[in-house]
Formats: structure tokens, C-alpha cells, sequence
């Protein structure tokens, strides 16, 4: 079995010469499911002396942080999780002093310095705000990561630049790095750091590392007694071991459940009788099944024949499902709960009783504006719920969209689906962007670049094109434009061309979505769902289309006017 993430946790934390202790810290390594989805969380905070409680703050921070963080989507990013739960954490504080009677003096309310490290998979995750410091220990020297954020006015006085708490917006550093084993990471207040030198914190480390606690204690004691007056905390990790891969719920079910037979109708399997075939590709098979026990219909989708010996392909399989169990949105096909334990690998999914969108857009080849505003709407609210869970369609096109006989439509197959918290654990099949259909694909694909959100609004932008027209914006060259170069050639061709009632300011709002350069996009799909309908005053403006197309007898009277007027000036001289 591969080996897991390991760690050997050291902590000691004293009030030294001061009559409390205003630090706090703590940590929590999760059982294994979350150990692997979530990682293993260390934080410290600092309380500043002139408040009176600052303590309260520190200790709200750390517990709130190490429970909160790892009540998050495990789809998300560490970096997404930690900071939305910090961003609540500050807001709460600050919100505390803005109701005490130090809401005018920041110093005395409800302010703490705050250091975490999230180690997860073969990263190590930094995020830090104040004058606590996370150092790394290699080859006998201490390696400072985290910057000071203390402003020194002078030799003696100095104010904290940053803290939670003490400002409505919170400005984090975050910093991530690859972990070996052996790496020993320190995190400390600065009644420590100020008061024992690298060398000998790196010393008393190597002479009791069979004994972290005590390692921590004596780093405590040895800054006491070099005349520090404030409190003192020390944490000291060491990394035992690293995961060979991810191992989760997915990988396991590879391990536990055979491949399916063939599929016929009428057929039992696994409790559910097979009706029809509904789909059959190169990538899978989709069958219409009944539950024998509850009667519910379902559609069950087994593996390819043709690519059963593919382990990536597989795991990708299994996380379709994993996937739509975390998303719960009407325009978004939902995952069946398994009603028993399987034995096959397969995934069910409610059965949509309806038609894709290609087969839609055969039936009606000149579908109205106001229609294809309400399709590209509900799109957006499905993939409005991916991006909120930090995950990327990637292959969006009407082959994956559905509508139903109440004309709600559904997005389907997460077979190129990227989800953030997955691809931070390096599993395989989880990390390299998965290109969907060419056609519609964002052009920074193509260039080997990373997907955002504006990606898939690429993507949406393309099906909203071809509703209106009939065909693709930049036809087979995107796929074919493989360097910026090439794409910044690439022209959009103006649906007024395609001889249909169309206000002219749609090409605006369409040319700007699907700009080959995603920073030339909308910021927001929101943005871009609310210009079909309500368009910037910069593009009416823009948009108005010249003379000649908007009436060409009237162009060419006034041009055989202008004619007819210069030569009778030319007769008359």
C-alpha cells in the first residue's frame, strides 16, 4: 500500500514574564479520508500587548481556523479554503472591536498576528499575516518564509503594518512549496525568534529530535533565558513521509469492483434492469435502467470496451460520479446515491427524458434572440455551479447539454472536468488539462495554458454563436492556431453576416466572449449572461453598422446625388 503524509508534531508555548498568555496555537492531522482530500493543518497567533483582548482574538483565530478549514469543499483549493475561512475569521474580529469601546483604536481591540501551514499531498501551503515567523530547517540552517509585517518607526518603535482584525479587507501572504522527507518547518511568535539566534534553534533541534515537544520546550526556554520579555510559542514539524500518490474513495472502488459485461436489454444487473441503449461511444456506454427495488429510472453509464486496460481513464471514469455528487443545481444532471453496495464499476445518474442540444439545434435551425438568451441563462447557472467549487467543465459543447420535455436543460459528462482540490494531490488523471471537443474549445488550451472560468465562458459564447448562426465564429482555425501569434490573426466574422434579425450590439457582446485572449474576456460570466440583454452603452454606440448594410438604397441615392452634384460643378466652371 503507498506510503501516506507522515508528520512528528513538537509544541511548548509560555507566558514568560508576562502575566498572561495572549499566544495560541494548535494543529489537527485528520483521520484518512480528510488527511487526503484536506491535508494536515498547523497554525499559531499572536496577541498584541496593548489590547486587552488580544488573547481572545489569538485563540479565536487558531480554533476557528483548524475547524472551519476542514469543513470546506474538498473540491476546492487549499488556497481557496484557507482563505475564505480566514477572510471570515477577520471579519468576525473586526466586527468585535467596530462593537466594543475600542471600535477608534485598533491596537485594543480585537487584533492578532496569525501563521498557518497546510500540508497536503507533496505541498506545503504558508499562509501568514503579522510578525510570527514559519522557518525551514535544512541541512543544519534555518530558512526564513515568512515576511515581518511590523512597520519600525525607529530603534524602538514599531507598529504592526498587517494583523487579522485590524482592518475590514484582509491582505494574506500566501506561499506554497514541494515537501521532501526530513524537511523540519518551525513556526514562532516573536518572543522567541527575537531572542534565540538560527544556529542554536537549529542545534537544540538536532539534539533532541527523537522529541519534538521537548526540541519545542527547550527553544522556549533558551529565548527565555536570553532575556526575552514577552510569550513565547514554538512549533516544530517534521515530515516522516510522503504519499506515493493520492489515495482516496475513487482509487479504492479501482481496486474493489470488477468491469461490467456487456449490456443488453432486459438484462439483470447488479439490481437494475436494463431497458435500452441511450448512448454508446468510444468513451462510454449509457444505458436506460430500472431499480428493481424502488422502480426509480436511471441512466447507467459502464466503461468503454475499448479502453477498460486504461487506469487513468478509469479513475476519470469513477470521478465523473464524485463530481456530480457535489453539485446540486437544477441545470446540472444529478447523481444517483448508490441504493446498495456494487460490484461493477458503473456510475447512475437521473435519467433525463429529453434530447441533446445538437439534436435540439437540427429541429430548430433559426431559433429566435430571446431563446437563446433563456438556453445561454440556464447554461450559465450550471456552470456557475462548478465554478463555485473551483471546477472547470473543459468540454462544454451541445453534445454534453440536455433538454428536457419542460425545456430545462442539463449539463452532462464531467469526463474533462478539472476540479482544484484534486489536482493539488498529483493523482493521476486529475492534473493535465483534459481538452474537450476542438471546435470548442478556449484557445488557451492550445497553447498548453492553464483553464480558468473564462475558459468555459469561451466555450459557452461559442454555442451561443452558433444558435444564432448556424456555424462556429472562428470555424476550424482555432484549433489550428497553436501559438499567440497565430491566434491574435484569428478574425471573428459578424453574425450580421448571417443574414438574420439580429441587433448589431450581440456581435459585441459575442466578439468580446470569445476573444482569443482570455484577459480580454468578461471578468465574470454574469457579466457577459446580463450584456445578451442589457448591453454597455459603449457597444450601442459601436455597434451601429454603416450606411450600406443598414440601407443600401438609401446609400446609393445619396452617393448618386453627391455624383450628380459634381458634375454640374464641374459643367458650371
Amino acid at each position: 500500500m503507498p506510503s501516506q503524509l507522515a508528520i512528528s508534531l513538537g509544541q511548548h508555548s509560555d507566558r514568560g514574564r508576562k502575566p498572561a498568555n495572549q499566544d495560541f496555537h494548535g494543529a489537527c492531522v485528520p483521520a484518512d479520508a480528510q488527511l487526503a482530500s484536506k491535508g494536515i493543518a498547523i497554525a499559531l497567533a499572536d496577541g498584541i500587548s496593548s489590547s486587552e483582548v488580544s488573547h481572545i482574538a489569538s485563540e479565536t483565530a487558531v480554533a476557528s481556523f483548524l475547524s472551519d478549514y476542514f469543513c470546506t469543499s474538498d473540491a476546492w483549493s487549499v488556497k481557496q479554503s484557507a482563505q475564505r475561512v480566514l477572510v471570515a475569521i477577520n471579519s468576525w474580529l473586526h466586527a468585535q472591536t467596530r462593537h466594543s469601546p475600542h471600535r477608534y483604536d485598533r491596537d485594543r481591540g480585537y487584533v492578532c498576528t496569525f501563521s498557518a501551514l497546510v500540508l497536503k499531498s507533496a505541498s506545503a501551503h504558508l499562509f501568514h499575516v503579522g510578525d510570527a515567523r514559519i522557518y525551514r530547517l535544512r541541512d543544519g540552517g534555518l530558512e526564513q518564509l515568512t515576511e515581518d509585517h511590523r512597520v519600525r518607526v525607529s530603534a524602538d518603535t514599531s507598529y504592526l503594518g498587517r494583523a487579522l482584525g485590524i482592518d475590514r479587507h484582509l491582505e494574506i501572504d500566501y506561499r506554497t512549496l514541494p515537501l521532501a522527507v526530513g524537511d523540519l518547518f518551525l513556526l514562532a511568535t516573536d518572543g522567541v525568534y527575537e531572542h534565540i539566534g538560527a544556529r542554536d534553534a537549529a542545534q537544540l533541534v538536532a539534539e533532541h529530535g527523537d522529541d519534538l515537544d521537548l526540541a519545542a520546550r527547550w527553544i522556549v526556554e533558551r529565548a527565555l533565558a536570553n532575556g526575552s520579555d514577552d510569550n513565547l510559542t514554538a512549533q516544530l514539524v517534521r515530515i516522516d513521509s510522503l504519499p506515493e500518490q493520492a489515495v482516496d474513495d475513487v482509487q479504492r472502488q479501482l481496486g474493489e469492483l470488477a468491469l461490467p459485461p456487456l449490456l443488453e436489454p432486459r438484462m439483470q444487473f447488479d439490481g437494475y434492469r436494463i431497458v435500452r441503449e441511450l448512448h454508446i461511444s468510444s468513451r462510454s456506454h449509457v444505458h436506460l435502467a430500472v431499480d428493481e427495488a424502488s422502480g426509480a429510472t436511471v441512466a447507467l453509464k459502464t466503461p468503454s470496451l475499448d479502453l477498460r486496460g486504461d487506469p487513468a481513464y478509469l479513475e476519470r471514469f469513477l470521478l465523473e460520479e464524485w463530481i456530480a455528487r457535489r453539485l446540486d443545481n437544477p441545470h446540472v444532471v444529478k447523481a444517483c446515491p448508490p441504493p446498495r453496495e456494487r460490484r461493477y464499476l458503473y456510475t447512475v445518474s437521473e435519467f433525463i427524458d429529453g434530447q441533446t442540444m445538437t439534436q435540439w439545434m437540427l429541429d430548430h435551425p433559426q431559433p429566435d434572440l430571446e431563446t437563446v438568451r433563456g438556453i445561454v441563462e440556464q447554461i450559465a447557472r450550471g456552470l456557475r455551479a462548478f465554478h463555485r467549487l473551483e471546477m472547470l467543465h473543459q468540454d462544454l459543447r451541445p453534445q454534453n447539454l440536455m433538454i428536457d420535455a419542460t425545456g430545462t436543460l442539463k449539463i452532462i459528462d464531467f469526463g474533462s472536468t478539472r476540479v482544484a482540490g484534486l489536482a493539488e494531490r498529483n493523482a493521476p488523471g486529475t492534473q493535465d488539462n483534459l481538452l474537450g471537443t476542438a471546435a470548442y474549445t478556449a484557445p488557451e488550451y492550445f497553447l498548453g495554458e492553464a483553464g480558468t472560468p473564462r475558459s468555459d465562458q469561451y466555450s459557452l459564447a461559442v454555442i451561443a454563436y452558433q444558435l444564432l448562426s448556424g456555424r462556429l465564429p472562428y470555424g476550424a482555425d482555432v484549433a489550428r492556431a497553436r501559438t499567440t501569434a497565430a491566434q491574435k490573426r484569428l478574425c471573428y466574422q459578424p453574425l450580421r453576416h448571417a443574414q438574420r434579425d439580429i441587433p448589431a450590439w450581440i456581435d459585441e457582446v459575442l466578439g468580446k466572449a470569445l476573444h482569443p485572449d482570455p484577459s480580454r474576456r468578461y471578468a465574470e460570466l454574469s457579466e457577459f449572461v446580463f450584456e445578451l440583454r442589457q448591453p454597455n452603452p459603449a457597444f450601442l454606440n459601436r455597434a451601429r453598422p454603416p450606411l450600406l448594410e443598414r440601407n443600401p438604397l438609401l446609400f446609393w441615392k445619396g452617393l448618386s446625388l453627391l455624383l450628380a452634384s459634381a458634375v454640374v460643378a464641374l459643367l458650371l466652371r
